[in-house]
């Protein structure tokens, strides 16, 4: 049985895109049967709207910056996810930047 200590690391080359987006969204979801009848899309958006005012109670969104940083796998799989920047620019000259994205696997000691 190997030790708790060996790693397997892995790095994958992509790009990301630099832009503006808001943090403390409100995160509203619209579902298939939200739209069966004009009953349900109005309590869709009564929905909607609930989450927009709880949002706005609660400080508002703040801007900041972020990576939507994308690349394929190693069985060819699309893959993407967003890295937080902070609420500066960045250093950056382009809003399209390349990126090395580092996996590293390893036990966890117990």
């Amino acid at each position: 049985m190997a030790s708790g200590n060996e790693k397997h690391s892995k790095s994958f080359e992509g790009e990301a895109r630099i832009g503006k987006a808001m943090k403390n969204l409100a995160t509203v979801t619209l579902r298939p049967e939200d739209f069966s009848s004009p009953i349900a899309l109005q309590m869709a958006l009564s929905r909607i709207y609930e989450s927009i005012a709880k949002m706005f109670e609660s400080g508002g969104p703040r801007p900041t910056y972020v990576a939507e940083v994308r690349f394929t796998d190693d069985l060819g799989n699309a893959v993407a996810f967003a890295v937080d920047l902070g609420e500066a620019p960045p250093p950056f000259s382009k809003d399209r930047v390349r990126a090395r994205i580092i996996v590293e696997l390893y036990e966890e000691e117990e």
